[in-house]
Formats: structure tokens, C-alpha cells, sequence
């Protein structure tokens, strides 16, 4: 059991009636509340918990149309997604109450601050290192639009500018992250066919592989509902169409892969994870056709080469600048 889930079972009174339970960790939590519902929006967790408890959890970008008369927000990593997520709930609770619940670690006792624009809040309790605190809705906001939340940039790249829209809780939401702007110098020379960005984030590599390479079929990937959105916005901000795909890995990407592109994601709430990056290195090969490329971008001190050489073949290094390296390995004919 998540420790978080741990401390509000705690408190299982609060909980016993219709409650929403936003950012849930993918443990028993719904079976030991058997009235509350999930809303996630990590593709893995959500998978994992609609596998268990069928039509109790949905995923997207907003709590969905059902009512409740409690929630419990799970704090995520991202202040500016935390505070998205805050609003579009305690818009739907005037009068009602609502939690919030984190690690320490995690800077629980600095974003339950946010809960003062709503009411008076305060700490439940304290332990597993976390903590729970909860508001009464005095002053409700406006239900926010999600749109309104984005943060735009232009990039001026050598085939013409590029429009990028992100949202809360994307990675590198708002600027180009350094690894990126170095793959986005070394897009050449890719095989003819369809094409997959990895862990698309607010879709950057994406969308210049789909303005290259318009006859192909390119496909956008991300765990994050967050991240699917921005990509969305992007390729419509571009006038650009591609296939977006929500899930946990490489193991929900397509095969007969001409190339993968990624810069690949490390990060799970407030922990380092490699996993989903070890993962693609194993089964690459699996989702790409004879001849397919992998090229990817990751910081130079990580031990990649020996990974995609057991499971790809030879690894060549195209770049290395600013703490990041350019990896390329062609799966065999």
C-alpha cells in the first residue's frame, strides 16, 4: 500500500461517501473504499487500476462529469499542474470538502498553502512522511480552462519556425529542455517508414518529424494525459496531424517501426525511475522493422551503450554537447 493511501486510510471515516480520489496511486485503495472513484492521468496506474476495479477510475485531463461530494488530490510533482489540479476540483465542491495529500519530500506543507484561496486550512495528519490536509470550500473558483493554462513558445528552426503549447505538468513545460535542442539537430538521415517519438512530452520531436517527413506515419507516445494534451496543441498549432497513443512504455507503441525517436522520460513523481528508458532499450527491437533506427538523447553519465549493444546492436555516438550524448543503433536485417 502506497504510504500515502496508508494516511488517509487513517482517517477512513472522512472517506466513506461519494469521493473522488485524483492522482490515486495504483494500490487497494478503491477496494477499501468501496464509494470512491479514481481519476488519473498516468496511463500506467490507470491501467492497472481499471484492470481491478472496472469503471471506477478514468483518465484525462479533467475530473469528467460525474459528481462527487468529497475529493482527494494525490499532490503531483508539478506546482503549476498541482494548482490546475486544486482549482478544477474545488470548482466542483462549493460547500464540500476537499484534501490533499503528499510526501514531505514532496512539498506537501508548501502547496497545501494553495488551499487558502478556498477556505481555512488544516493538517488532518502526519505520518509514513506524509502528510493530509484538508479545506472546506468557502470561495469556490471558476471551473478553470485547462487552454488557458498553456505556456507557449516559437522555436527558429532551419525549415521554418515552430509553434510549441505546453501544459501543467508536461516535461520542460514552457522552454526546450538542452537534450531536445541537441536531438533536434541530429534528426537526419532517418529510414523512410512509419515513426514513433517516445515519450513525446509537449510533442516538439513529433511535430518536426511529422513537417519532415509528411508522407509517414508518425506516432506520439507518452505515459502522461498532461503531455498528450500539449502534443495535441501543438500539431494543431502547426497544422500538423499525427496518431497520439497513451501508455505505460514501449510495449504500447506499434511494430514494423521504421525509426524511434526519443528523449526519453526518468522522472516518476518526486523518485528518479529509469525503468521506462531501460525498457525501450530492451524491447526496442521488438517495434522496429529489419533496418529500423533507434536515436535517442540521454545525459552522457548514464551507462546506455552497453544496453542498446546487448539488445539492438553497435551503438554510435553522433553528438555529445552540454552534458548529453545522441545515441544511434540500427536493429540488423
Amino acid at each position: 500500500m502506497d504510504p500515502r493511501s496508508e494516511v488517509l486510510l487513517r482517517q477512513a471515516e472522512l472517506f466513506g461517501g461519494d469521493l473522488l480520489l485524483a492522482g490515486l496511486p495504483a494500490d487497494d485503495l478503491l477496494g477499501r473504499l468501496p464509494a470512491a472513484h479514481g481519476w488519473s492521468w498516468q496511463a500506467g496506474e490507470h491501467a492497472a487500476l481499471a484492470a481491478r476495479f472496472a469503471g471506477r477510475c478514468q483518465f484525462g485531463v479533467a475530473p469528467g462529469e460525474r459528481p462527487f461530494a468529497a475529493a482527494v488530490l494525490f499532490l503531483p510533482k508539478s506546482v503549476e499542474l498541482a494548482r490546475y489540479l486544486l482549482d478544477a476540483l474545488a470548482a466542483r465542491l462549493p460547500g464540500g470538502e476537499l484534501y490533499l495529500v503528499g510526501e514531505k519530500r514532496g512539498g506537501i506543507e508548501s502547496a497545501a498553502r494553495q488551499l487558502q484561496a478556498f477556505g481555512r486550512p488544516r493538517k488532518l495528519d502526519s505520518a509514513r512522511h506524509c502528510q493530509l490536509w484538508q479545506v472546506t470550500v468557502e470561495q469556490a473558483p471558476a471551473a478553470p480552462a485547462l487552454e488557458e493554462r498553456t505556456q507557449r513558445y516559437r522555436l527558429e528552426l532551419t525549415d521554418g519556425p515552430l509553434e510549441v503549447v505546453s501544459l501543467p505538468g508536461a516535461f520542460s513545460h514552457g522552454r526546450l529542455d538542452r537534450g531536445s535542442a541537441l536531438l533536434l539537430e541530429h534528426l537526419d538521415g532517418l529510414p523512410p517508414g512509419d515513426l514513433l517519438d517516445f515519450g513525446c512530452g509537449a510533442g516538439v520531436l513529433g511535430a518536426v518529424l511529422k513537417r519532415r517527413h509528411p508522407q509517414s506515419r508518425v506516432n506520439l507516445l507518452d505515459v502522461d494525459a498532461f503531455a498528450l494534451a500539449s502534443s495535441r496543441l501543438t500539431l494543431a498549432a502547426n497544422g500538423l496531424e499525427a496518431e497520439l497513443i497513451g501508455g505505460d512504455g514501449i510495449g504500447a507503441a506499434p511494430d514494423g517501426l521504421a525509426a524511434i525517436i526519443s528523449n526519453p522520460p526518468f522522472h516518476q513523481g518526486v523518485h528518479t525511475d529509469y525503468q521506462a528508458t531501460e525498457e525501450l532499450l530492451r524491447e526496442a527491437a521488438r517495434h522496429l522493422r529489419p533496418g529500423g533506427e533507434l536515436r535517442l538523447v540521454a545525459n552522457s553519465f548514464l551507462k546506455y551503450p552497453p544496453l542498446i549493444e546487448l539488445h539492438l546492436g553497435p551503438c554510435q555516438v553522433l553528438a555529445e554537447a552540454h552534458g548529453f550524448r545522441i545515441y544511434r543503433a540500427v536493429r540488423a536485417r
